[in-house]
């Protein structure tokens, strides 16, 4: 394109214009600039006068506010409240589902002539041989047979008190009273008739509730609350949690339970669990030797479940609630606080201040163990003033 010379303007045209009028002309062609350029911008003087040319022909757009920096604390902050909101909604759900899966069936305002409260919580555990939910195949592996009701296998008070928790086993041929009851179906009273028999007979006659009267009866201590499971959930639940880990001192076997382990640590999953507190004739002492190894696998199985890698993953904790709750039966006062509670004072038992027993025996009465009666009368003593209890049993 040819650069246009225009003609010079008069004089006192350029003067008129001085004088306060601005020509458009003035504004490119006078000085050399490209029109449209700015003076001293692209284009200004001997630079590029072509638009299109090659250049740019303009400024560039103006440049927007820069952008502000990431507020991180501001989403840590709403992060960490969903995380809260989603675990407080999962918690409530696993406590509503977990408590429609317990059987609270035992009632224990049908026992009567109760021994006085104390600061303690006390708690007594059943391990029956009921074999409800087992298929034929179960009954075979477990070596449980197939009896028909159930009976008590196992029987512990756990005390839980401020000065230590003490866990006590009542060997189910512990010669006992029955006393005065009132029957947990016909609401009848049966008065005392003086008779003396096994422990595990008054389960048989009328269920829990007259256990836990002919247990107050005999100990005079207040039974707070009442937990039993059977064999099935006692193996689901140890399968549940990848077996329980158990130092065997010595080894031995029972073909009535299946028992065959060798000595040393190894790794216990339920049907060996259930063969190991349920042998007791390979023992000289039989039932004391069977409530001691009850007493050392429990102790273990609640030291290795009440940990944080249990209870906060839930890919563990659901498998095992559902695997135990459902067989669990317990009284109607109890709640999943109070479970808890008995769980983490059965883990206390193996450290601190915690302390496991059997019921002082001395001597027995037509193959019936009759129980120490001073020791006895010590042991509630330091029970019922929230004491660590000092005595020794067999």
């Amino acid at each position: 394109m040819r650069h246009v010379q225009r003609p010079p303007v008069p004089q006192q045209q350029s003067q008129g214009y001085e004088d306060g009028y601005h020509s458009p002309y003035d504004s490119g062609y006078n000085t050399g600039q490209v029109y449209g350029a700015p003076a001293g911008g692209p284009g200004a003087g001997g630079g590029n006068r072509f638009p299109g040319g090659g250049g740019p022909a303009g400024p560039p757009p103006p440049a927007g506010p820069p952008k502000p920096a990431p507020d991180w604390r501001r989403r840590i902050k709403i992060g960490s409240l969903v995380l809260v909101g989603t675990l407080l909604v999962v918690s409530v759900g696993t406590y509503f589902w977990a408590d429609g899966q317990v059987r609270r069936e035992v009632d224990l305002s049908k026992v009567i002539e109760r021994p006085k409260d104390d600061d303690c919580t006390t708690y007594l555990i059943v391990g029956s041989d009921s074999r409800k939910g087992m298929s034929a195949e179960d009954k075979k592996r477990l070596r449980t047979g197939s009896a028909e009701g159930k009976r008590t296998d196992s029987m512990m008070i756990l005390a839980d008190c401020s000065g230590g928790t003490t866990m006590i086993s009542l060997p189910r041929d512990s010669d006992v009273e029955i006393p005065s009851f009132k029957g947990s179906q016909s609401g009848k009273v049966f008065p005392a008739q003086g008779r003396r028999v096994k422990l595990n007979a008054a389960y048989a006659e009328d269920g829990p509730e007259l256990l836990v009267r002919t247990v107050e009866h005999n100990t005079h201590l207040r039974i707070d609350h009442y937990a039993e499971i059977g064999f099935a959930g006692f193996a689901n639940v140890v399968d549940a949690i990848g077996g329980v880990e158990l130092d065997i001192p010595k080894a031995f076997k029972d073909k009535k339970s299946g028992a065959d382990f060798a000595a040393g640590k190894q790794t216990l999953d339920g049907e060996q669990a259930l063969a190991f507190v349920r042998t007791r004739y390979a023992f000289a002492e039989a039932d004391l030797a069977r409530t001691k190894n009850q007493q050392k696998f429990l102790a273990a199985l609640a030291s290795q479940t009440a940990t944080p890698g249990t209870i906060l993953n839930p890919f563990t904790l659901y498998p095992v609630l559902g695997a135990g709750l459902d067989t669990l039966i317990v009284d109607k006062d109890m709640s999943l606080w109070d479970m808890s509670q008995m769980f983490f004072a059965m883990k206390g038992v193996t450290g601190g201040d915690g302390k496991s027993m059997n019921m002082p025996v001395a001597g027995s009465n037509g193959g019936n163990l009759v129980w120490d009666k001073a020791k006895v009368a010590q042991i509630v003593g330091q029970i019922q003033n929230d004491e660590k209890v000092t005595v020794s049993g067999n």
